[in-house]
């Protein structure tokens, strides 16, 4: 009887401790799903992503309601300044970060901008894992292009067909009895051709309304305008340099050493400034207006000699929150300006010896001759 009690007070034992094992077999996997959600999916697979794109282009509604991240993260290039951060920026940004830091930014920002943009946000852990396996993935397939507009190339594709038929049934074939035929589609299509490739050469070379994306979305309007900050402030070198300067990252962080936090933009972008200035590295501005190596330019002869405005170039830059090329920086562009723009030489110590001449005339010490008054149109003031 004893062994009996024995044997069955053993059974029970091993009966409970199977039994817990279980429950803590089954509590130790929730944990580690949980775990595994918050640190990310470690190889997502196609299905994943298609539910983390759709997370975030807010096409999966949760108690009739979405959170659409593209709405303020454009996937597509875009002329116009969007002043969120786009798709690719994001997703870089939190590439090598877990999932536990996009789920504090998207469900408890700490900035002003962020806080107002992410209010009541509804998003599970689950959710948030699958839209950082999208972004990460997003790193590598980058922002949408839009197709190019080819109709032009096709109408001169038509017109050189349409053009090698009619010659040719004009002079071999002979098909078309009719040959006035052959020779109006001649007309049309050799008038055609010549003007395209005429416009298409003229403009060859040149960048009118050229508008790059910057590594940094700073904006003329809010410093130049908003701001009042005046333009040799950060280009102090176009008063004594043939360049204006692009200025370092040491003079933006002489406003930015406080303020860290922008009205439009949140503190994204502001963060790539003093990131820059942390890490001592420049930062890598595109270069807008561009010259042929032939051609010499002075931004001192023409700021400092001419006493040219800024905005005589690039039109009103305070009022301009993207940068783009104005003129054609044609050759007739520059002439017409330098033929009708005059230039103050009296008390302009850039042109002493004109000034001296003047006074020679004036007195009778020297004969008598002509002064352009205008920037010039001689050759060689640019190509020598």
């Amino acid at each position: 009887m004893h062994k009996s009690l024995a044997v069955k007070s053993i059974y029970n034992f091993l009966f409970l401790f199977f039994i817990s094992g279980i429950f803590l077999n089954v509590g130790a996997s929730t944990i580690q799903e949980k775990d595994s959600v918050l640190s990310g999916i470690s190889k997502p697979g196609h299905e994943d992503l298609v539910r983390g794109e759709r997370l975030f282009n807010g096409l999966v509604y949760q108690d009739e309601k979405s959170v659409n991240c593209a709405a303020c993260h454009n996937t597509k290039e875009s002329d116009t300044l969007n002043w969120n951060p786009n798709a690719l920026d994001i997703s870089l940004k939190y590439k090598n970060k877990k999932t536990a830091d996009l789920s504090r930014v998207l469900l408890k920002p700490t900035g002003v901008k962020l806080s107002e943009v992410h209010k009541n946000f509804q998003l599970t852990s689950g959710d948030i894992a699958l839209i950082k396996a999208y972004m990460d993935e997003f790193t590598a397939i980058g922002l949408k292009k839009d197709k190019p507009v080819i109709t032009n190339l096709l109408l001169f594709i038509i017109a050189m067909i349409l053009f090698l038929l009619s010659a040719t049934d004009m002079i071999i074939t002979k098909i078309l009895k009719r040959r006035w035929i052959n020779l109006i589609t001649i007309a049309l299509t050799v008038i055609f051709i010549t003007y395209t490739l005429v416009v298409t050469g003229i403009a060859l070379g040149r960048s009118k309304d050229y508008s790059p994306d910057q590594p940094v979305k700073f904006s003329h309007r809010v410093h130049a305008g908003q701001n009042g900050t005046d333009c040799l402030y950060c280009h102090s070198s176009a008063t004594y340099s043939k360049a204006a300067g692009i200025p370092p990252v040491n003079v933006c962080m002489n406003c930015h050493l406080l303020v860290r936090n922008g009205s439009r933009s949140g503190t994204f972008e502001i963060a790539k400034v003093t990131g820059a200035f942390d890490e001592n590295r420049p930062i890598s501005w595109t270069k807008v207006y561009n010259l042929p190596d032939h051609v010499f330019f002075s931004h001192a002869q023409h700021v400092t000699a001419g006493g040219i405005s800024c905005q005589k170039c690039h039109e009103k830059v305070e009022e301009k929150d993207k940068i783009s090329q104005v003129p054609d920086l044609s050759m007739g562009w520059c002439i017409n300006c330098h033929r009708t723009t005059r230039v103050n030489f009296k008390g302009n110590p850039f042109y002493t010896h004109y000034t001296e001449l003047m006074e020679k005339m004036k007195s009778g010490a020297t004969d008598s001759v002509t002064v352009d008054m205008t920037g010039g149109i001689e050759c060689m003031k640019c190509h020598y």
